[in-house]
Order: C-alpha cells, then sequence, then structure tokens
C-alpha cells in the first residue's frame, strides 16, 4: 500500500523526512517487485533447459534400447543365418547406439547448464541493490 503525500517542502526548500522515508518505501517495494519478476524470469528459463535435458535423457534411453533389441536380433540372426545377415544388423544395432550416444552427452550437457536451480543472476543483483543502499544509508 503507498500513501501518497502532499506536504509543504520545508522552509529550506528540501523534502521532509516524511517524504523521503514515503519516497524509499515506495522505491524499495518497486525494486523487490522488480527482483521477484527476475527470479521467476530466471527460474523458467532453468526450468525450460531441465525439461529438455530430461527428453533427451529419456529419447537417448529409448533409442538405447531399441538398439539393444536390434542386437539381440543381430545374435540371433548370426547363430541362424550367414554373414550377410547378421553383419547388417550389427551396422544397424551400431548405428542406434550412435544416436543414444549423441542424445545422451547433448541431454546432459542440458542438464548441466540448468543447475544450480537457484536464480543467481537474480541473487548478485539482489546482493548489489543491498551493498548500494547500506552505502548510501552510512551517508
Amino acid at each position: 500500500m503507498t500513501v501518497t503525500q502532499h506536504a509543504r517542502p520545508a522552509a529550506d526548500g528540501h523534502p521532509s523526512t516524511g517524504e523521503l522515508v514515503g519516497r524509499a518505501t515506495e522505491q524499495v517495494s518497486r525494486l523487490l517487485r522488480q527482483e521477484v519478476a527476475l527470479a521467476k524470469e530466471e527460474l523458467a528459463e532453468k526450468g525450460r533447459r531441465a525439461g529438455r535435458g530430461g527428453g533427451l535423457l529419456g529419447a537417448a534411453g529409448a533409442v538405447g534400447y531399441v538398439g539393444l533389441i536390434v542386437l539381440a536380433g543381430a545374435a540371433t540372426a548370426a547363430l541362424g543365418l550367414a554373414l550377410p545377415v547378421w553383419a547388417a544388423a550389427l551396422i544397424v544395432a551400431a548405428v542406434f547406439f550412435a544416436v543414444a550416444a549423441v542424445l545422451a552427452a547433448t541431454g546432459r550437457a542440458q542438464l548441466r547448464r540448468a543447475a544450480p536451480p537457484a536464480p543467481e543472476e537474480t541473487l548478485d543483483s539482489v546482493r548489489a541493490d543491498v551493498d548500494v543502499i547500506r552505502e548510501r544509508a552510512h551517508r
């Protein structure tokens, strides 16, 4: 709640103490709202990165599972048929494993970029704001 004061300036032309306190309260309130908005934005971005990384890791697991199935088919084919069939199945399995490795590496990199979940930029900004307020209060 902001109270607007229409007090007259002091005789020397400077604002009264009440006006200064009112301005300071309003500025601190606005600053806190801005910092909360910045923290929300930063956490949303980190959440999106974590979601992408988790999705990529899930895809890597699914593709790796398919690779295992193909590898099992290759082993079966190798036992029952001539060399060309199982060799082809091994090549297909190798391709699936390569895709799984790329997805896993990309997903892991996304998760590392998302951590830690704390809004670091906002915390740094708040610390700087507190330092400025302390400095001005001691003048």
